[in-house]
């Protein structure tokens, strides 16, 4: 199949919708950005993303995302699909209305690549979170409409459950930190370029076990952590990646978690290799944003750039 094309230039900027905050707090990081009105004079066919972004701070997600999505060569145009069976309490209503559609209105396009996000709601019963009959069917959708897919966090737990009916585990304590991890599968072009370790924020309460995953012949665990358990398991030959970790998270984001939740919540402690000499005073040590970059803009390139067909989301 030919792969969706585009004219040679020295760089490919991300197209995004008009006004979206994103665009410039990434200015200034000096990543190249255009809005829908710019773009439109371009006669490309980029790769269409839509990204499901169920985290409560939207804007912070979209910037997290966009920031990694820009580390390519080919142009990307960013999508935000919502729920309409739940409404954010995080988010002004002008945000959402104004950069974001509905499941509803975008079931009948296609895309070329798809993100779906965590969510606040990891401690519940899958049953039981408000919106899982809509999660259900947008992941049923994802399988015939897009070329591959990126589960991460309670996305990743809820997708291996859904299609396969893996469960879940409560932790007593919370995975918080940047952990070692190892990619089991390193000759994958996912992990081309990667480091026999490379690290992984977590930050979730639940787990799912490898003694449930293995049995499963679809499923593939391609990396994993002594501390932190599964990190990655594929399925599909790459049409789909669930990841239980954040590697989309900026510098500053578990520093955020770990101040809002002390002396809230009994099971907080420091976050595990992430702060210089474990001081929160003086600050994060990064360790893991060159991976994650990689790892975006290897899925962008090998799973979503090299699988889809030129007229794939023509048709």
């Amino acid at each position: 199949m030919e792969a969706a094309k585009a004219r040679p230039q020295e760089n490919m900027p991300l197209r995004l919708p008009d006004r979206l905050p994103a665009i410039e707090i990434l200015k200034r990081e000096n990543i190249f950005v255009m809005d829908d009105s710019r773009a439109h004079t371009q006669d490309i066919r980029p790769l269409r993303i839509v990204i499901l972004n169920l985290m409560p701070l939207k804007v912070t997600t979209e910037t997290d995302l966009v920031r990694l999505l820009s580390n390519t060569p080919l142009q990307l145009e960013i999508s935000f699909m919502k729920l309409r069976s739940h409404t954010p309490k995080n988010t002004p209503v002008e945000h959402m209305m104004m950069f974001y559609r509905d499941f509803d209105v975008l079931r009948q396009e296609k895309f070329d690549g798809m993100i779906i996000t965590g969510a606040p709601v990891e401690t519940m019963p899958f049953e039981q979170v408000e919106y899982w009959e809509e999660m259900k069917d947008i992941f049923n959708w994802a399988r015939t409409h897009v070329t591959s897919t990126l589960y991460i966090c309670w996305a990743a737990q809820a997708g291996l459950y859904h299609f396969y009916g893996i469960p879940k585990y409560p932790l007593e304590r919370k995975m918080f930190g940047i952990f070692p991890t190892i990619p089991l599968s390193p000759e994958l072009p996912i992990f081309r370029g990667f480091d026999d370790v490379f690290r992984m924020p977590q930050s979730r309460h639940t787990e799912v076990l490898r003694k449930d995953i293995d049995p499963v012949r679809e499923l593939q665990i391609i990396a994993d952590s002594v501390e932190s358990g599964v990190s990655m398991v594929m399925s599909r030959g790459g049409h789909e990646f669930f990841i239980t970790g954040h590697l989309e998270y900026a510098p500053d984001t578990l520093d955020k978690e770990y101040r809002r939740d002390l002396g809230k919540r009994n099971d907080v402690e420091l976050p595990k290799y992430y702060y210089r000499d474990d001081d929160p005073e003086l600050g994060p040590l990064v360790t893991w944003r060159a991976h994650a970059n990689l790892l975006f803009s290897n899925w962008i390139n090998y799973y979503v750039y090299q699988e889809t067909p030129y007229d794939w989301v023509m048709g």
